[in-house]
Order: structure tokens, then C-alpha cells, then sequence
């Protein structure tokens, strides 16, 4: 009697340690060589706009890139997930009053002033930077509280929880104290003056050091826009846009539904935290309770509905044409909002899918070329 021989397979032999490490540099600078590009970027246009363009022009910029900031992380929730939140202004404004709490405070108990402490890069915009990144975990703590009710709501329901938190918040923030001025008065402070904050009540919280500038402003943009693009085409995007089409469907495929909603809530409130951040320290700027409201949060969902649902590039080119086209307007004061509302109306009634649908700007061009080629092979 014979048997059958069997074969023993050795395992496949281990790559070098040499090869393993070149792999993981690898991975590692293709996952960071568009933060890079884009901080490049945004050195070059702090060292280069302000020599070609004027202050005014420079402020438009930098407001463009925050808005894009805001309405891409929105684009998360209302696009990709396909949920409706009304309340995205009030984590900015959340994540402004937290970023400016560290550094007025800051400044005042490190430096004993509340002004501008060193230049580009210096102690100071250290610390800016630090309160940004502050500014987007609480207000990353608040998108989980948001979030939760998600798991049960949709469609309306939903946005009138995310509404009532913006009115909830700006309430709250008018009944706060007022600014303390002075590092004694900080340091004698009683708790009746340190609870509620003192962040100005419904005044606003003045005073605060202005450390926003275009570098900044453009570097968050391109964190922003890398984990934006990741996500989109990550496992947990796909999920989002699961969601978004079919939250059944989605859910009997194998989608944790509800950990994915609370992650995307408190994803876009992490980035529009710290755009708060930059707004709240913008010159000019005096973050106030009014921020949280429903008009400002109007904004940004009009950028991503005009942008389309999901398309990234469509929401930073409608985030762009809306923030500069008022200014644009501006000479024409008296009619600015009539023309500003008839060209809005215009838009919905001739793409009402927004400006790239669900598409990116680079996936329009093949994309009309498979249309004609469908079309011509299915002629007679």
C-alpha cells in the first residue's frame, strides 16, 4: 500500500531588514508628501502675495481658505454621509473661544501681555498653533455629543438637533464673564469670575493676539484637503458614501453604521474647530456669540450643496466664489444681496446636482468622453 506524498512548502523567506525599512520610508513619504507640497505652498504665498497684492486682496485669500477649511470638513457629514447638520458654525465658534482662551490666558501668564509675542515661527505662534489644535479637540468633544443623537435622526430631525446646539451654545457663550485684562487680576481671579469663562459675554472675546496669517491659514488648509482626499477613498469612506445611499443596505453589508456616523461628526468638528482657531486670531476679527448662529452655519452648507455632494474640488470652488463674490459685489452695495441671492437661484435651477455632482474636477473631462463613446457605439 502506498501514500501519497506530500509536499512540505517552506515559507516564503523574509524580505532583509534593509528592505523593509526602505519600504517604510516609502510608505511614509508617500503619505505625507502633500502635507509637504502644501506647506511649500503656503510659504510661498506668505512671502510672496504680500509684495503683489494689496491688504484688502490679502484678507479675501485668507478668508477663501478658511471658508474652503469649514466647508470641506462639512462636506464630510453633509456630503459624503449624506446627513444634513445645521450646526457647524457653532463648533467653529466653540473651537475659536477655546483657541483664544489659550492664547490670551497663555500669553498673560507666560509673558504678561495678551500681545503678539515673537515673529514668524517664534514662542508666540507656537502657541497660536497649540491653540488651534486645542480649539479642534474640544470642539472634537462636542461633535461626539452631537453625534450621538445622529445614530436615530436624519433628514430634518437631524438638523433641527444640530440647530438647537448652535442656539444652545450662543446662548451660553452671551452669559459668560467678562475679559480679564490683567495678569493680577488673572492670578487674584476668584471662581465666581473663572466659571463661567470670561470670554467676554455677549460683547465677544476681545483682545485676542493676531497671529493669523496666509502660511497658517494654508498649511491647515492642506492637512485639511490631504485627510479629506484619504478618506474619500479609504475603507471608512466608501462607508460614509454607503451610508449616504443606503444606511440599510449599508448596515446588512457589515457597516458599523453607528460608529461611523459619530466618527464623521467628530472628524469635521476636529477641522472646523481649529479653522476657528484661525478666526478668532484673524485681525480685524472679534470672535462673539453671533459666530454659533444659524446665518453663518447657512454659509457653509450653501458651499456644499453648490459644490455637490461628496465632490471636494467642487465644494473648495463654491467655498471660493462665494466668499470673494460679495466683496466683488461690494460696489454695487445697494443691489449686493439681490444679485448675490438671483445669481444663488440661477445655480440651483441650471445644476441643481452642484457644480461637479458627485465627481471631482479631474473625473469630468473622461468622464464626458465615456458618455460620447457610449453614445456613438449605441448609434445606428
Amino acid at each position: 500500500m502506498t501514500t501519497p506524498e506530500t509536499t512540505v512548502t517552506s515559507p516564503p523567506a523574509r524580505p532583509p531588514a534593509s528592505a523593509r525599512g526602505v519600504r517604510a520610508i516609502g510608505l511614509v513619504w508617500g503619505s505625507l508628501w502633500p502635507v509637504v507640497l502644501g506647506v511649500v505652498i503656503a510659504a510661498a504665498m506668505h512671502f510672496s502675495l504680500p509684495i503683489m497684492i494689496d491688504q484688502f486682496s490679502m484678507r479675501i485669500v485668507m478668508d477663501i481658505g478658511i471658508a474652503i477649511i469649514l466647508a470641506v470638513s462639512l462636506n464630510i457629514v453633509n456630503g459624503m454621509m449624506g446627513q444634513f447638520s445645521l450646526g457647524h458654525a457653532a463648533f467653529m465658534a466653540l473651537g475659536g473661544y477655546a483657541a483664544g482662551i489659550v492664547t490670551y490666558y497663555g500669553s498673560m501668564l507666560l509673558w504678561n501681555s495678551t500681545g503678539k509675542h515673537g515673529g514668524f515661527f517664534g514662542a508666540g505662534e507656537c502657541l497660536f498653533v497649540l491653540a488651534c489644535v486645542v480649539g479642534g479637540v474640544v470642539a472634537t468633544g462636542a461633535g461626539y455629543i452631537v453625534g450621538l443623537p445622529s445614530l436615530r435622526l436624519r433628514g430634518d430631525y437631524l438638523a433641527i438637533v444640530t440647530l438647537g446646539f448652535g442656539e444652545i451654545l450662543r446662548v451660553m457663550l452671551q452669559q459668560t464673564n467678562d475679559v480679564i485684562k490683567s495678569p493680577e487680576a488673572l492670578r487674584a481671579a476668584e471662581a465666581s469670575q473663572l466659571f463661567p469663562p470670561p470670554v467676554g459675554g455677549a460683547v465677544g472675546f476681545h483682545g485676542l493676539p493676531k497671529y493669523t496669517n496666509l502660511f497658517w491659514v494654508y498649511t491647515f488648509l492642506a492637512i485639511t484637503l490631504v485627510v479629506a482626499f484619504r478618506l474619500k477613498s479609504s475603507s471608512l469612506g466608501r462607508a460614509l458614501i454607503s451610508i449616504r445611499e443606503d444606511e440599510v443596505a449599508a448596515q446588512a453589508m457589515g457597516v458599523h453604521v453607528a460608529r461611523v456616523k459619530v466618527l464623521a461628526f467628530m472628524l469635521a468638528a476636529f477641522f472646523a474647530g481649529a479653522a476657528g482657531g484661525l478666526v478668532a486670531h484673524e485681525s480685524g476679527v472679534i470672535i462673539s456669540p453671533k459666530d454659533a448662529g444659524f446665518q453663518r452655519s447657512l454659509d457653509y452648507v450653501l458651499m456644499t450643496v453648490l459644490g455637490g455632494r461628496g465632490s471636494i474640488t467642487g465644494v473648495m470652488l463654491a467655498g471660493t466664489i462665494l466668499t470673494a463674490l460679495p466683496e466683488v459685489l461690494r460696489q454695487f452695495d445697494q443691489y449686493r444681496l439681490i444679485v448675490y441671492a438671483l445669481l444663488l437661484i440661477g445655480m440651483m435651477l441650471l445644476r441643481p446636482q452642484g457644480l461637479f455632482g458627485i465627481h471631482e474636477i479631474w473625473d469630468i473631462v473622461p468622464l464626458r468622453m465615456r458618455r460620447r463613446r457610449a453614445m456613438s457605439e449605441g448609434a445606428p
